[in-house]
């Protein structure tokens, strides 16, 4: 019924489940750099939060925003979800349509590119993460086109969570599978395809929201690196 995902899609997703997992180990083994990590993680919640206040407000849009904010941008880590995906690649490509594990790729890519990013800017941030110096660390952590791929990623995923929400019969297989997932220890990973399955699937069609997201991000991000004193005012 649905296509499986090849060994070279299950290589990439070892790979890169791998990758994001030491970066998180390396963390993890300072426990300084962990807690500005941690704050910066938190600060950007919190910005993300005060960005989108009319698309979380909205009947159409909420679901997907908190989706996006709570599994992609959220301030919590998601060792838990990547150690059980890393532990079962095999019987997860099996279970899953091609698509869903992509959609898991581009996530877990996102994941440790946006790690990256976050412990650079740990590692620049001594005192406490205010947006004044946020904004002054941010133009030295990463470049402008690779901030901008950052951003990017987040438009692929919720593009693929689009056509995977249109795949006649995957809701009802994701629901059957929530008993069988917990049994496995993949409730994390479940939870994160279903959560944003439904958001998707209850949207609609997502070209309004993603470029919305797209634009404002972009925003963002040129003046952070044109060092404009109000980064974060709404608006162009």
């Amino acid at each position: 019924m649905f296509g499986a995902a090849d060994s070279d899609l299950q290589n990439r997703l070892s790979s890169a489940l791998a990758a994001v997992m030491a970066l998180r180990a390396e963390l993890a083994s300072d426990p300084d750099l962990n807690a500005r990590w941690l704050a910066v993680k938190q600060f950007q919640a919190d910005r993300l939060r005060a960005t989108y206040p009319d698309l979380l407000a909205s009947p159409r849009y909420r679901e997907p925003c908190e989706f996006f904010l709570d599994e992609l941008y959220g301030a919590h880590d998601f060792d838990q979800r990547d150690a059980e995906a890393q532990r079962v690649v095999p019987k997860l490509a099996k279970m899953l349509p091609a698509r869903a594990v992509e959609t898991l790729l581009l996530a877990v890519q996102l994941d440790e590119m946006s790690e990256r990013f976050d412990s650079g800017m740990a590692r620049q941030l001594r005192g406490p993460v205010t947006a004044a110096a946020y904004a002054a660390a941010y133009p030295s952590v990463g470049s402008e086109a690779e901030r901008e791929r950052q951003i990017e990623l987040v438009s692929e995923i919720g593009q693929a969570l689009d056509k995977l929400a249109r795949i006649p019969m995957l809701s009802a297989m994701l629901h059957m599978m929530k008993g069988p997932a917990e049994m496995w220890g993949l409730s994390h990973l479940h939870h994160f395809l279903q959560r944003g399955f439904d958001a998707f699937a209850g949207m609609g069609g997502a070209r309004e929201f993603l470029a919305t997201v797209r634009q404002r991000e972009s925003t963002i991000n040129r003046r952070l690196f044109a060092r404009d004193p109000d980064p974060f005012r709404s608006g162009d």
